[in-house]
């Protein structure tokens, strides 16, 4: 099925978003919601972005084959949502600091922490994804990818208060469901069992309950497998079946240490 607003122009010429044009728009739209940068003390600035940033908007939705007439209500829509976001990010940077001890300052957070940018760039993607604006929420997600190694899917559910350290190697499917409070480290992969073209319209990727916390490089896979409240998964463990609340999943490994004086003479290996 075409998508309802396609244009019939876009569908025959294949006009894309430029993705530059759209990677400076999210990195100008971070800057403008964190007012990063001395020049935005001056609220003129800020006005002048502002509109700078709805203009930018109105011609990546053109690109993307957004009708004219229903490229303002999206953007009046994005509007609406913008101190909900805001108000979200500013929930998710506090749990940084709570759980990150190596967290010095709200400014280091909002400059050099992946994880956080990967988290605004989502919460944006999203509400783009849910208006059903095409392309763009996708683009926006790949650029993070490619920035921060982070794989959101804009279409993923997220609660409140999500902190993801380090990042590298998440991956987050499109109906994955995450709820409050949820800690995440480096690999995690939120996924899918089976990617079957058919199965698309289905729930594939998991749903993690409030208040769990996932280590690394934890693979959990399913759309019916739920990770219940309050569970800590640890680093390496592989679930395709649901876990209860408040439990404690770990992979069982054994090192073996010995000192280096037990061993005769260097082994001699021939290649």
């Amino acid at each position: 099925m075409k998508h309802p607003i396609y244009t019939a122009n876009y569908l025959k010429s294949g006009v894309l978003p430029d993705k530059q044009k759209t990677e400076n728009w999210i990195e100008d739209l971070f800057r403008w919601m964190f007012c990063i940068g001395p020049q935005f003390a001056v609220y003129d600035y800020f006005l002048a972005e502002e509109n700078a940033l709805r203009a930018t908007l109105k011609e990546l939705l053109l690109s993307a084959g957004v009708e004219e007439a229903n490229c303002d209500a999206f953007i009046s829509a994005l509007d609406g949502k913008a101190i909900e976001i805001h108000h979200q990010l500013e929930e998710d940077l506090k749990a940084i600091f709570r759980f990150d001890p190596a967290a010095k300052s709200r400014s280091e957070v909002l400059v050099a922490y992946p994880g956080f940018f990967a988290i605004a760039v989502y919460r944006i993607a999203n509400k783009l994804w849910k208006m059903k604006v095409p392309l763009l929420p996708r683009m926006l997600s790949e650029y993070v990818h490619g920035k921060t190694g982070i794989d959101i899917h804009p279409g993923a559910t997220i609660g409140s208060r999500f902190f993801i350290d380090h990042g590298t190697g998440i991956v987050i499917g499109e109906t994955a469901v995450i709820g409050n409070d949820v800690k995440m480290y480096q690999g995690v992969t939120l996924g899918a069992l089976s990617v079957l073209k058919a199965e698309a319209d289905t729930k594939r990727h998991p749903t993690i309950g409030n208040d769990v916390t996932i280590y690394a490089n934890a693979t959990i896979l399913g759309g019916r497998t739920l990770i219940g409240n309050g569970s800590v998964i640890g680093g390496n463990v592989w679930i395709t079946h649901s876990v209860p609340e408040n439990a404690l999943v770990y992979h069982k490994s054994e090192a073996t240490i010995k000192t280096k004086e037990v061993f005769p003479e260097p082994l001699n290996f021939v290649i």
